[in-house]
This record gives structure tokens, sequence and C-alpha cells, in this order.
């Protein structure tokens, strides 16, 4: 499968979803390639740091790619892995127009912020414009970094369910220190010690949720 994780806003947590999604995968034994789509280069930074402290199991990643090369890259190379993840940059670029002529499911990550929520928009216009071309692209909301209380969790999602054209996906991920903790150092708060019961409970929902019925 290909999967794309992309935003037109920054900040939303991204780069952290691609890299628990691409490494879960692996940690199940899937042959995986995060393909870096962001300027920024983070996802590609993470995956270095992993490869220098020789963790297992290693995680091929390109370098930052732009729309033509990403989609030359992924066509050529995509039956050599199992699930390709595509870290597509924060804003309307490109990669991620090219990503969404490619995969076969966009994650589009979320805070509960009206800011986010505005440029969900904006990404769903991206997405009939590719479905224009193509048939087949699941697209999906994900709920990231909620808060662990208050009202503004229930607020957005209510405004997400009545949007066109996106699933909003049960599972979310909620605001822990073990998402950040685990991405600097180029782990899945799978891999980390001590674990996060609920961090990990998370991103293994966040997975089967995506891979319904893809040999999860």
């Amino acid at each position: 499968m290909i999967i794309t994780v992309g935003a037109t806003k920054g900040g939303v947590g991204k780069t952290t979803v691609a890299l628990n999604l691409a490494i879960g995968r692996a940690i199940a034994g899937r042959d995986v390639w995060l393909v870096d789509g962001d300027r920024q280069g983070t996802a590609q930074t993470a995956i270095s740091i992993r490869a220098e402290e020789g963790r297992a199991p290693a995680i091929a990643c390109s370098q930052y790619v732009d729309g033509s090369a990403l989609r030359a890259q992924v066509q050529h190379q995509r039956s050599k892995y199992q699930d390709i993840i595509i870290d597509a940059g924060g804003r309307d670029s490109t990669a991620l127009r090219a990503a969404l002529t490619l995969c076969d499911v966009l994650v589009i990550p979320f805070q509960p912020r009206s800011f986010d929520l505005w440029a969900m928009q904006d990404v769903l216009t991206l997405v009939n414009e590719a479905k224009s071309v193509r048939d087949g692209l699941r697209t999906v909301a994900l709920l990231n970094q909620a808060d662990p209380q208050g009202s503004d969790n229930a607020e957005a999602i209510e405004v997400v369910r009545g949007l066109e054209g996106v699933e909003l996906l049960e599972v979310s991920l909620g605001r822990r220190k073990a998402f950040a903790s685990a991405a600097g150092g180029g782990l899945s708060v799978l891999e980390l010690s001590p674990k996060d019961a609920k961090a990990s409970a998370e991103v293994k929902a966040l997975i089967d949720s995506i891979f319904i019925g893809k040999d999860i």
C-alpha cells in the first residue's frame, strides 16, 4: 500500500504520524520505504538518527524530492516494497499533489484548532482535483495531539464529520510527551522504554484502522 500523510498547514504532527506508521509496519515484518516529501527533511533526519544508533528494524528513507521526482521514484520502486509511506510537506506543494495521484490512502492529521480545520478544506480541494484523474483514493482525517480535557476535541470532530469527501477515523492520538521523545530519536512510541501504554495503544489502533484487511 501507498500511504500519504499530508496537509496544507504545518505543525499538525504530520512527520510524527508518518514515522509511527512506517516503523510500526516494519516492526510487523513489512518491507517499508519512507519517502520524505517535505523540504524541512525532518523524516530523513529522524531515520538518519535511527540508522546511526543501529536501531532495528532498519527503515529505507529517501531524501527530500519534489513532485516530478517523487512520482518517478515511487512508480519505479513501488514493486520493491510492501508499504510506502509518503511524508508530504505541510503546504500546497508539488510533492503533495504528486502523492495524491499515487497513494491508496491519504491521512490528514489535524489538531483541535480552528486554523487546522480551515486548512482541511484546502486539502480536500486538492483531493477532488486528484480524483478527477484517478480512482480509489481513500481520504481519512486523524485527530492528532488531542487535548486531555475540554470541549475542543468534540467540537473539532463535529466540524470534520460535516465535511464531504473525508472519513473521520475513530482513533485519535493524544497530546503526549512520548510522541515527541520517540520522534526525536528516530523511534516509534512502540519502541520506547519505559513504554507509554496509552500512546502505544493509540498507534496500534491507528495502524489497524488504515491497513484494514491489508495483511496487518
